[in-house]
């Protein structure tokens, strides 16, 4: 199982929208809206390092209102 955090940018306004709307994708943990350069965090897990990206390029960042991401996966070391 691999785990990310995703960071992302959106439009002015709709921070709210779109944690709501990635907060029903599945393999998404967690998606909150928050304050500073980022607009909203999500936690997304996923079998492979493969699915997890094709989540965030086939579905989150499909979602209307988003400007940018970066993807964080989580490491143990």
């Amino acid at each position: 199982m691999v785990q990310a955090y995703i960071l992302i940018q959106t439009e002015v306004g709709k921070a709210s929208t779109v944690a709501e709307v990635i907060g029903k994708i599945k393999g998404v943990i967690q998606a909150e809206d928050v304050t500073g350069p980022y607009d909203v965090i999500v936690r997304a897990e996923a079998d492979t390092v493969d699915e997890l990206g094709r989540m965030v390029v086939a579905r989150v960042q499909k979602v209307e209102g988003i400007t940018r991401t970066l993807t964080c996966p989580v490491v143990h070391i």
